[in-house]
């Protein structure tokens, strides 16, 4: 059986603001802040739905969900990224595995990482061990090191039977 492969990379990033809940991975996580953004603001969600979209040369989120169109105000990306998903499926490819760098000071991430793999695979129908999620810090410096906004970095790798 012989694999036809396409990567695709994604990058998202959101200011934390007050009066607003931190969702990272379909997750929300207790925090002050959240992330400010026309649908829930998931990071996280966002540049893996970006990378997704990049390897079949298909655009960006903004694209299918413009921050101008009041139906995604508020929007669940988990919800989202099940339409992605679809949109990928749709076109006979099957994501092989996700890597993730999640940018940020505060607040730390470690005990809600699995729960954050989890919550992706599961929605993805992928197996745990394919969805990483690494968090890192921007060691002080700009607006992420200074605890004012969190970025994410993630490849995505698709895979496709060929015949």
């Amino acid at each position: 059986m012989d694999f036809d492969f396409r990567v695709g990379t994604g990058y998202d990033i959101h200011r934390l603001v007050p009066d607003r809940r931190l969702i990272i991975g379909g997750i929300e996580i207790p925090y002050e802040r959240g992330l400010l953004g026309h649908s829930d603001a998931d990071v996280l969600t966002h540049a893996i739905m970006d990378g997704m979209l990049g390897a079949l040369g298909l655009g960006d989120i903004g694209h299918y969900f413009p921050p101008s169109d009041l139906q995604w105000k508020d929007a669940n990306s988990i919800l989202l990224l099940s339409e992605v998903h679809k949109m990928v499926k749709d076109q006979g490819w099957h994501i092989h595995n996700i890597d993730t760098s999640i940018v940020m000071e505060k607040p730390k991430l470690k005990p809600f990482i699995m729960e954050i793999r989890e919550s992706l695979a599961a929605n993805l129908g992928l197996a745990t061990d394919r969805v990483s999620v690494k968090a890192r810090t921007n060691e002080g410096l700009d607006s992420i090191g200074e605890g004012d906004a969190i970025a994410v970095h993630a490849v995505v790798l698709l895979r496709k039977e060929v015949k």
